[in-house]
């Protein structure tokens, strides 16, 4: 190992667990997406000082970055917010790995993007707007009247909402709901999840 990726291993493991665990899992608490972004960084970053040792072409260094950029994480409560924890994590493994060569760039690039992720995912940004997939039991035919039923089961000021579904035989609804929540943070919870609401048998 050269001394430049002696010194480029350590800057983005310490750029990695600074992103997965103390940013992404104190907020958010999946210690699946933690472990995988974890593991996609190294990976990527092994990869990249394999094909600088090796004196590849810079242009199969993004081909490596477009290809992994179209693979999807697929979870029944993934969100575009762990998206961008995706390719965060992804960036940081090229960057370090590619960019060992310049020291200062390499470290200014990882602290760019572990802050940005930091400040963008701020519970004070992020929490205001809250995007939820709602099943009610019960069919609303007024919307006046299907936002009064949201906002008092969610507790929240309903921002604007879409029927996805209307099922007449079971009585039940799947609405798409874009809301503010009332009261303290603490009494928020988690977004970018689907909740039955009071659902009948």
């Amino acid at each position: 190992m050269s001394l430049a990726l002696a010194l480029a291993l350590p800057v983005d493991l310490f750029a990695i667990t600074v992103l997965a665990c103390a940013i992404y899992y104190r907020r958010h608490h999946r210690t699946d997406l933690a472990l995988a972004y974890v593991a996609l960084n190294v990976g990527v970053f092994a990869v990249s000082a394999l094909m600088l040792s090796q004196q590849v072409s810079l242009g199969l260094a993004f081909g490596l970055f477009g290809v992994l950029s179209i693979l999807r994480l697929r979870s029944d409560q993934i969100s575009q917010r762990d998206v961008g924890y995706y390719f965060t994590a992804l960036a940081l493994g090229l960057i370090n790995g590619i960019g060992s060569s310049r020291p200062l760039v390499m470290i200014g690039l990882s602290v760019l993007l572990v802050v940005t992720m930091f400040v963008a995912d701020h519970p004070r940004l992020a929490y205001r707007s809250r995007h939820r997939m709602v099943v009610l039991d019960t069919v609303h035919r007024d919307e006046a009247r299907l936002r009064e039923d949201l906002e008092r089961r969610l507790d929240a000021s309903v921002r604007k909402f879409e029927v996805v579904d209307t099922d007449y035989v079971r009585e039940t609804m799947t609405v798409d709901v874009r809301f503010v929540p009332h009261g303290s943070p603490s009494r928020r919870v988690p977004a970018e999840r689907t909740v039955p609401l009071a659902r009948t048998r």
